[in-house]
C-alpha cells in the first residue's frame, strides 16, 4: 500500500480492539455487561476485522496472512471492487484502473459482512464459530503483533490462531461465559459475533478516512455528482499514513483509551 494513502495494519489493529473495549463499557454502562470472554474475544476478533477491508490490495496484511487463498481471494474481491465501481460511479467520480479502497470500504460492506458471519455462525454451528474465530485471530496476531508475526513463519501464526480459537470457543460455550451475550433467545447462540466484525471494518473505514485520500465509506449514498465521494476531515486535519501523527500519537492514544474501556467493561472504573 502507498504510504499516505492508507493507516497501517497495527494502527488499524489496536483502533479496532480499542473501540470494542470501549463497546463494553458502554454496554455495561447501559445494564448490559459483557462476560470478559466477550470483551477479551469481541477485541480481539474487532483487531482482526480491522484489517479485512484491504483485501481489495494485493501488498495488504490479510492478503499475505493465509498464502495462496488470501492471494487469490485478494484478486477476485479487487476485481469485484472494479466491476461495481464501474457499474456505479457518478459523473463526478474518476476512472480507475483497480478496486482498492472502494467496495470493501464502504458501511454497506461491513454490514453485509458481519450479518454473513453473525448468519454462519448460527446456522453453521461449531465449526463456523471456529473458523470465524480462527481468520479474526490470525489476522489480530498479523496486526498487532505486526513485528514478531513478520519474522515468524505462516504456520507458527496460524497454529497459534488455530489454538486460540479452539480454547476460546471452549471458554464462551460454559454457561454464563457470553455464546448468547446480549442475543439470548434459544439457537441465537453466537448472533453477536457479527458486531465486532462490523465494527472492524467501520472502524477501518474511519482510520483511513483520516489520511490525505478519504474514503468513500457513505456509498452508495451520492454526495453532489459523486456516488464514490471519498470522505474525511478538513485537508489540513489529515496525516499521512506512517507518519508520526500515526506512530506517535494516535497509536498511544488507542492502547489509552483500550485500557481505559477495558476497565470500565469490568466495572474497575
Amino acid at each position: 500500500m502507498g504510504r499516505g494513502t492508507a493507516m497501517m495494519g497495527p494502527a488499524h489493529s489496536l483502533s479496532g480492539a480499542a473501540s470494542w473495549l470501549g463497546v463494553g463499557a458502554a454496554a455495561a454502562a447501559a445494564g448490559h455487561p459483557m462476560p470478559w470472554p466477550v470483551l477479551a474475544v469481541g477485541a480481539l476478533i474487532t483487531a482482526g476485522a480491522a484489517l479485512a477491508p484491504d483485501l481489495d490490495h494485493k501488498s495488504a496484511t490479510i492478503s499475505r496472512a493465509f498464502g495462496p487463498i488470501s492471494k487469490g481471494l485478494c484478486g477476485i474481491v479487487d476485481e469485484l471492487s472494479h466491476a461495481v465501481y464501474k457499474a456505479t460511479r457518478g459523473p463526478g467520480d474518476p476512472r480507475r484502473n483497480g478496486g482498492h479502497r472502494t467496495l470493501t470500504h464502504t458501511w454497506l460492506w461491513a454490514v453485509l459482512i458481519g450479518a454473513g458471519a453473525s448468519a454462519a455462525a448460527v446456522f453453521g454451528g461449531r465449526w463456523a464459530v471456529l473458523a470465524i474465530l480462527f481468520v479474526h485471530l490470525v489476522l489480530a496476531v498479523e496486526g498487532l503483533l505486526w513485528r514478531a508475526a513478520r519474522v515468524s513463519s505462516d504456520v507458527l501464526v496460524w497454529l497459534l490462531g488455530g489454538t486460540s480459537a479452539w480454547i476460546l470457543a471452549g471458554v464462551l460455550d460454559k454457561p454464563g461465559n457470553g455464546s448468547d451475550w446480549l442475543f439470548t433467545g434459544p439457537g441465537q447462540e453466537y448472533l453477536w459475533l457479527g458486531l465486532p466484525i462490523i465494527l472492524g471494518a467501520l472502524v477501518h473505514d474511519i482510520g483511513d478516512a483520516l489520511t490525505v485520500s478519504g474514503c468513500p465509506i457513505l456509498w452508495p449514498i451520492p454526495l453532489g455528482r459523486k456516488r464514490w465521494a471519498p470522505v474525511g476531515p478538513p485537508k489540513a486535519m489529515r496525516f499521512r499514513a506512517g507518519s508520526w501523527v500515526e506512530l506517535k500519537v494516535l497509536m498511544p492514544v488507542f492502547m489509552v483509551l483500550g485500557g481505559l474501556g477495558a476497565a470500565g467493561a469490568l466495572n474497575v472504573i
